[in-house]
């Protein structure tokens, strides 16, 4: 150990410090007037003994105190947490792998964005290429939850995808699970076994990058260049937009690229065959998380401490 016989012996022997008998006459402090008290947390414990034992402790100490120990408030109405139920109609096929995406028609997202023009409120429904990012199909309602746009956006999608028999150019459709993505009448009729159904996790929007990132910017573009808010034809305006969406707007995700021309360079074999999609690793985990722990651990971050020198570190900050 590289330690002197009297050194270690002096360590041995050594006698509490005076910062080390005040710290362990507060822990024993705040866990009895926890015992006595159980209804109530740190912040009234650490009050309660300031007031009645003429103490000086801070809430944060008394924190770390409760934390430490595993103390807690107690009472009758604790909510109880019981571990989510997966009812998740269709699993989740893309995760965090949407860069693994090599060729057009492979992943097609959809979601619906709503927006106030024309004195109306109008929900219009969208489906994306990812790899191409056009816009394939698109549908209009100034009804209020109408579920016409998801169907007669899907119904025109799947008109598009007509005729690819080949099991090398399976298409998945990734949506949330909102109630018509979920409805037994818009996933029948999906009858092509080519085409696969993909949906995000309950509350997971991040899940779905693609459809939100460009819903925001296209909202933004119609609102500020296209001036929607007083246009007297929506429609048309739309049409207009997405026409020009495909067909002239670069693209920041394709290198600054139109998404019909980006389309074309594929179809021409000019662009580079990756044949990654089918590698894929389907993981819950986060990127940044992934990267993180394949990052390597510097030696002196790998140093093990006991659980009596964690709290006393712990309990001097």
């Amino acid at each position: 150990m590289e330690v002197s016989r009297a050194g270690y012996y002096k360590w041995l022997n050594r006698k509490p410090t005076e910062r080390d008998v005040r710290r362990e006459e507060a822990v024993s402090l705040v866990t009895k007037v926890h015992e006595a008290h159980k209804s109530h947390g740190y912040r009234w414990t650490a009050a309660f003994i300031r007031l009645n034992c003429s103490v000086r402790i801070s809430d944060n100490f008394v924190y770390k105190i409760y934390r430490i120990y595993g103390l807690r408030a107690e009472t009758k109405h604790r909510t109880k947490y019981r571990p989510r139920k997966i009812r998740d109609k269709y699993p989740n096929l893309i995760f965090t792998t949407w860069d693994t995406v090599d060729r057009p028609r492979q992943v097609i997202v959809s979601d619906m964005t709503a927006f106030w023009a024309n004195y109306r409120y109008w929900e219009l429904t969208m489906y994306f290429d990812v790899f191409t990012k056009q816009i394939l199909s698109w549908s209009l309602s100034y009804q209020r939850g109408d579920r016409r746009t998801y169907i007669n956006g899907l119904k025109d999608l799947l008109e598009l995808l007509e005729g690819v028999p080949s099991e090398e150019n399976i298409t998945v459709i990734h949506t949330d699970q909102g109630a018509v993505y979920s409805s037994i009448a818009y996933n029948n009729l999906i009858k092509d076994p080519n085409i696969y159904r993909s949906m995000s996790r309950a509350g997971k929007p991040t899940d779905n990058p693609i459809n939100e990132s460009l819903n925001g910017w296209i909202k933004e573009e119609l609102f500020l260049d296209y001036n929607l808010e007083k246009s007297e034809d929506v429609p048309a305006l739309i049409a207009q937009y997405i026409k020009f969406y495909n067909e002239m707007r670069p693209c920041y995700a394709l290198g600054y690229d139109i998404p019909n021309h980006y389309e074309q360079k594929y179809r021409n074999g000019e662009l580079e065959m990756r044949n990654t999609f089918k590698n894929r690793v389907l993981t819950e985990t986060p990127k940044f998380v992934q990267q993180k722990l394949s990052t390597p651990v510097k030696e002196d971050e790998t140093k093990d401490f006991d659980l009596s020198t964690l709290v006393n570190e712990a309990l001097k900050k």
